[in-house]
């Protein structure tokens, strides 16, 4: 049984609310635009309650599940990070996800404050479900982006 079976079967058996988000989720891509939270919103709640950080390593996306694990890989420097899910949004059109400034940072993206970006969900509630991806960025553009 290989480690992501593993703990894939640990999670199925342990904690029934993953067990959908890893059946529906786990692996799933988009690609498309990413913005980062401006800083007034620093101290604010979040969606699920929780007091945001532009210094923690953490996303906004429209559906997916509080907590889920997400890689985003900027697809102009193919730099990755990995982001928790802790808010709802983005609230701007054609956007996919919306990062911590912190986030933003290890993707280079501040300066330009969007990017096209791929995401794809490796993990839930803490737990890395799925190493690395080795995307290239020419291979993650020939990917179809969500419909508007």
């Amino acid at each position: 049984m290989s480690i992501q079976a593993f703990f894939i079967f640990l999670i199925a058996n342990f904690s029934s609310p993953s067990v959908s988000i890893i059946k529906e989720h786990l692996g799933k891509t988009q690609t498309g635009m990413a913005s980062y939270y401006a800083s007034k919103f620093n101290g604010r709640k979040t969606y699920f309650g929780e007091i945001f950080n532009n210094q923690e390593l953490t996303a906004a996306h429209p559906s997916l599940p509080h907590n889920t694990l997400i890689e985003v890989t900027n697809l102009s420097n193919n730099k990755k990070v990995t982001v928790r899910v802790n808010d709802r949004g983005p609230h701007t059109r054609n956007r996919v996800i919306d990062l911590s400034k912190s986030a933003a940072r290890e993707l280079g993206m501040v300066a330009s404050g969007v990017a096209k970006v791929i995401v794809r969900v490796v993990g839930v509630d803490g737990l890395m479900l799925l190493p690395p991806s080795q995307v290239s960025p020419a291979a993650a553009q020939a990917e179809v982006s969500p419909k508007e």
